[in-house]
């Protein structure tokens, strides 16, 4: 499907939010937030427009952008970090740490509690409030709260040092009430921390209201220091005052569903909270019945999405309650292993989550509706164009698999998984081959098949001992059609493995014509001709591409220096430096163990003895 940019552009709305751009790979190249997504994004596509040599070496590789809408310019900024911290974009200046944003923290585990700065989130009894944008404002926030409220500062460990030792400077200058000494009771301290907590929780209006008057009491009295004091602090209660709900502090997984719909169409989004941070969504586009409630809908969608998807968190939030919630609950639990918890949100920053995530699907529904049917048509509906090909009931797990080696060397086997005509890159295995020696495809293809689904036959074992679910991905989840990348022989190979691991699974090979383009598909003895002009052709091309791809990325990683080995470096007398003259010269294993030992001898840096060595290596010493 093509992206077309400039049209995209024009839909670009005018709210803030986060756009990530993709390269032709459909790799994350760039995150970046944005107050006006229509103007910040369509600045990269203007030639006016100086972005510096390194952004405009990212727009000449940008294929695709997508987005998502935020309430304000803070959750665009904290989602922004999310995402940079999970992809890693190639064009962002990458962080060292998680030390991006502040936090408050109130001890609430200890008897005389503390509001202290913080960056990091932990599993305590403490309660955190933010993330923040300035840690300038933070500190002033807290230094205010002190003040109001008298709370302590120091690291005494109390009730234990009560009465040790004196009370510190703040206890004389009326800013602690030194419950070091005992002077104020536990309960009237809880008190102090309560009001302090409802202040975080979003009751600013007492304290904002206080600071006003005393700013305009300072300026009447012309003690414009003090005023100018006052409004500082003014601005930073403001500041922290900026709710967002991307980041929360109980660092759980949860994953976000909501709906828009109109009289035919409807699409859900559904986003990833991970350690409670939002790092990503997805869009599905449904195709609905007039009579079919937003309940219904949702239901639905819960059985389809869950039952194929290999993570399922411990908590989903829906914008709806569903019938049959308690049967769905008890359903993923068995799949997870734990307990899953289905909730609807009334209030607080769940609920607004939920809208949030209503927001973006009725964005893509106004707007996206023509690309998310194209979309459609381009998974899903080429992965139904290839089972009416192959007369299979159900197709929505492809494995692909391919061998890469060079002349013998690092032979390594790859299996890439498309689930509803989509890749499910978390399934992807690579294969490093442990019994077979040279250019031997044949054979490399019968091992890496054997180990794949002799140890999916084994995990599941494991699972199904255990009372758990056998479909959670990976070795555990088989296909429902394998691929090879070849015709007759290689589905023979295939059809071999899964006889003798008495599995019942579709084969199908990808034929090429004299160009190495795909002409058809060998099925149960025969040649399926296919439209090279339909999705579904398209589709068996990408998975054959990728395939490829993956195993020669893995073949490439094990050619390091330090990881590099071949048979030859297993010769006496055969280093790097007549390795690769042997190579150049007879460019493959089996001509060196064709050549005679005068052939061999003849080679750059080879002498009689190295030659007789190489010769010996590969014929024995019977057949000098």
């Amino acid at each position: 499907m093509t992206f077309n940019i400039k049209e995209e552009l024009k839909k670009l709305p005018d709210q803030p939010g986060v756009y990530i751009m993709h390269d032709a790979s459909d790799a994350i190249i760039y995150v970046g937030k944005a107050v006006s997504l229509r103007n910040r994004v369509r600045q990269y596509f203007q030639a006016c427009h100086d972005e510096g040599i390194k952004k405009d070496q990212m727009v000449k590789k940008i294929t695709r952008f997508e987005y998502i809408i935020t309430d304000s310019e803070l959750e665009a900024l904290v989602l922004e970090c999310n995402l940079i911290k999970e992809y890693r974009p190639k064009y962002n200046t990458m962080l060292r740490d998680d030390k991006t944003y502040p936090y408050i923290k109130v001890t609430l585990g200890e008897e005389f509690p503390r509001v202290l700065f913080c960056r990091q989130l932990k599993k305590d009894k403490s309660r955190y409030f933010g993330p923040y944008t300035s840690a300038g404002a933070v500190k002033d926030t807290i230094d205010l709260l002190k003040k109001i409220y008298h709370l302590r500062t120091c690291n005494r460990v109390l009730p234990r040092d009560i009465g040790k030792e004196r009370p510190c400077l703040n206890y004389h200058i009326h800013q602690c009430q030194a419950p070091c000494q005992g002077y104020i009771s536990k309960e009237e301290y809880r008190e102090k921390i309560n009001q302090a907590v409802d202040f975080l929780n979003g009751n600013y209006q007492p304290v904002l209201k206080e600071l006003e008057e005393r700013m305009m009491q300072a300026s009447e009295n012309m003690d414009f220091e003090r005023a100018i004091e006052y409004r500082e602090l003014l601005n930073s209660v403001k500041q922290v005052a900026q709710k967002q709900k991307i980041t929360s502090s109980d660092g759980e997984d949860k994953d976000i569903i909501a709906l828009a719909a109109d009289d035919r169409d409807a699409v859900v989004q559904v986003f990833f909270i991970r350690s409670g941070r939002l790092i990503g969504r997805e869009h599905f586009y449904v195709t609905i019945a007039n009579e079919d409630s937003k309940e219904q809908i949702l239901a639905t969608f819960l059985k389809q999405f869950y039952s194929g998807t290999p993570y399922i968190p411990k908590e989903i939030m829906l914008q709806y309650a569903v019938e049959d919630a308690a049967v769905i609950e008890d359903w993923l639990t068995k799949k997870r292993g734990q307990k899953v918890v289905l909730r609807v949100p009334q209030k607080g920053m769940k609920e607004k989550l939920v809208e949030l995530a209503e927001k973006n699907a009725a964005l893509v529904l106004s707007q996206d509706r023509e690309k998310l049917k194209r979309e459609e048509g381009r998974t899903i509906g080429a992965m139904k164009e290839i089972a009416s090909w192959l007369d299979l009931e159900k197709l929505e797990r492809v494995e692909a698999y391919d061998i890469s080696n060079i002349n013998g060397f690092e032979t390594v086997g790859s299996m890439v998984v498309y689930e509803k005509g989509k890749p499910q890159r978390s399934d992807y295995r690579k294969f490093k081959l442990r019994t077979i020696t040279g250019p031997d495809d044949y054979a490399s293809m019968h091992e890496v098949l054997t180990r794949r689904f002799t140890h999916g036959q084994e995990e599941r074992k494991i699972l199904q001992k255990k009372g758990l679910d056998d479909q959670y991905g990976g070795f555990t989840k088989f296909p429902d059609l394998i691929m090879m990348d070849g015709g007759r022989g290689q589905v023979n190979i295939a059809l071999q493995v899964l006889d003798e691991l008495h599995l019942s699974i579709p084969v199908c090979g990808m034929v090429k014509d004299d160009h190495h383009r795909t002409r058809g598909l060998y099925y149960q003895n025969i040649e399926i001709p296919i439209d090279t002009s339909g999705e579904g052709f398209h589709l068996i091309t990408r998975i054959q591409d990728e395939a490829h791809r993956f195993a020669i990325e893995y073949h490439r990683s094990l050619r390091s220096k330090e990881q590099v080995h071949s048979v030859l470096d297993d010769i006496p007398g055969i280093g790097p430096a007549r390795r690769k003259a042997l190579m150049r010269r007879f460019q493959s294993l089996d001509a060196i163990r064709s050549a005679s030992i005068e052939e061999l001898s003849g080679t750059e840096t080879m002498n009689e003895k190295a030659a007789e060595e190489v010769f010996r290596f590969f014929h024995g010493e019977e057949e000098k």
